[in-house]
């Protein structure tokens, strides 16, 4: 009922600015183009209570006037679908045109958490003068300090009010942001140990198979370029995160923590191996099922014969 009234509102304000419903009342030559000049389109029906759109689109006043239809002139929940498909960017460059209808606090708060899926200002009653539009220019401001220098960044979305200061909140921004460089998020992490234990406990591994669980753990946490203690680290945080989340399957595999965390290195391992341009002479599928075995024999072969078709296949677990 609300949208039947806003339509014939809608109507007459239409045919004050010279639209009615036979034809279209140019305002500088105040004459009416006659309905038979677009009778190829009066077989279409007009949408109910309101004007026909697809007649709106098509009558033009001049050739010279050939263009997009202005904005203001369709019905809202049309203007602002056309509108959510622009950046940011385009956005401002449209307020100069659509104030009114560019500058829709429910646009900018779609841009917001299509980018910055969390944030803990989103779960607070919003401060007086609060708007979507300024709380994205901080957050865009809040992601290139953090990919300078990642504490003053987590420092300025804390004193915005846009984080909250604690390990966990700190860990959803990070699992919902991918603005933020990935090698100062490393750095980040290897020093914030407390931040990293959350941001793994919020993987979850169920039903996936052990492998493509690895590709998604690290390319939410990326893995570092060469073997030491913040890899190591990595896996064993893994391995006991894929066993919380698969512990039906751990009993029938007869798998603890410490054989993921040897299968682990393994596909680390043969990931570089089957990769890498400087490795002549690949390992076999019959070298993998007997190395990994001897690291953890109480793993079936076919099943270790699986994770070396999906590295052959698919390819490296930490690219």
């Amino acid at each position: 009922m609300g949208q039947g009234l806003w339509r014939i509102a809608r109507n007459q304000q239409l045919q004050q600015q010279g639209y009615s419903g036979q034809g279209y009342l140019t305002r500088e030559h105040g004459r009416r183009i006659p309905a038979n000049n677009v009778s190829s389109t009066s077989h279409r029906k007009p949408a109910q209570g309101g004007i026909d759109i697809y007649h709106l689109l098509k009558t033009r006043k001049s050739k010279e006037q050939e263009g997009f239809i202005n904005l203001e002139m369709l019905p809202p929940e049309l203007s602002f679908t056309i509108l959510s498909y622009l950046n940011a960017t385009d956005l401002c460059l449209a307020s100069c045109v659509w104030q009114d209808l560019a500058n829709d606090e429910l646009l900018w708060q779609g841009l917001c958490k299509s980018t910055w899926g969390h944030c803990s200002i989103y779960n607070k009653n919003p401060p007086l003068g609060f708007s979507f539009r300024k709380l994205y220019m901080q957050l865009d401001e809040g992601s290139l300090t953090f990919n300078a220098n990642p504490d003053e960044g987590v420092n300025y979305f804390m004193s915005k009010g846009i984080l909250d200061d604690s390990p966990k909140e700190i860990a959803k921004f990070i699992f919902c942001t991918r603005t933020l460089n990935w090698k100062k998020l490393r750095i980040y992490l290897d020093e914030r140990r407390d931040v990293l234990d959350d941001l793994v406990t919020l993987h979850n591994f169920r039903n996936q198979f052990l492998p493509n669980a690895l590709r998604e753990f690290f390319r939410h946490i990326h893995a570092p370029e060469e073997r030491g203690e913040y890899l190591e680290t990595l896996i064993t945080k893994f391995s006991h995160r894929f066993c919380a989340c698969n512990p039906d399957l751990m009993r029938e595999l007869g798998l603890s923590p410490d054989a993921v965390y040897v299968l682990c290195y393994s596909l680390i391992l043969l990931s570089i191996d089957l990769t890498s341009p400087h490795v002549k002479n690949k390992m076999s599928k019959r070298e993998f099922i007997r190395n990994t075995r001897r690291a953890a024999q109480n793993i079936s072969e076919d099943f270790v014969g699986h994770l070396y078709d999906n590295i052959y296949l698919i390819g490296h677990v930490a690219a």
